[in-house]
């Protein structure tokens, strides 16, 4: 089996979640595979930012990790990609889907709509638990 290390953002503006479509029209979460000695929290900023171009990104804390494996037909092995998720706001009130990465949709959704869009139950948790913790931070920082 393949084991991948990957990272991404789970992306807020107000009170909505960044979704993307990807080509097996699953809702999805922006991320990448961490190569080459990179730092897991650039490559989460990297592809957030290729993969939904959005530009004004921070970082406000971490949101835990997932796993998950599939079968890759390209490569005709198991894969593993273990994921470190970083929670990111933005203001940004433009986008653009990469569709150079196989996305056919994507935007913010606020988080009831997000919620019932997301295809895997471990990303709907992780939105969940990211939206809680992102509304503790900003509540915090409003005082």
């Amino acid at each position: 089996m393949l084991k991948r290390n990957c990272a991404g953002g789970v992306v807020f503006r107000g009170d909505s979640v960044f979704l993307l479509k990807n080509e097996k029209n699953e809702w999805v979460l922006p991320k990448g595979v961490i190569r080459n000695g990179e730092l897991a929290v650039d490559v989460a900023l990297r592809r957030v930012r290729e993969e939904t171009g959005l530009k004004n990104l921070k970082i406000i804390s971490s949101a835990g990790e997932t796993s998950y494996e599939f079968f890759s037909i390209t490569r005709q092995i198991p894969v593993c990609n273990e994921i470190v998720w970083y929670i990111m706001v933005t203001d940004d009130q433009s986008f653009n889907i990469s569709r150079e990465d196989g996305f056919s949709d994507g935007g913010f959704y606020p988080i009831d709509e997000a919620l019932l869009k997301i295809t895997y139950s471990q990303d709907k948790s992780l939105v969940n638990l990211s939206y809680r913790k992102y509304r503790d931070i900003m509540l915090q920082l409003t005082k």
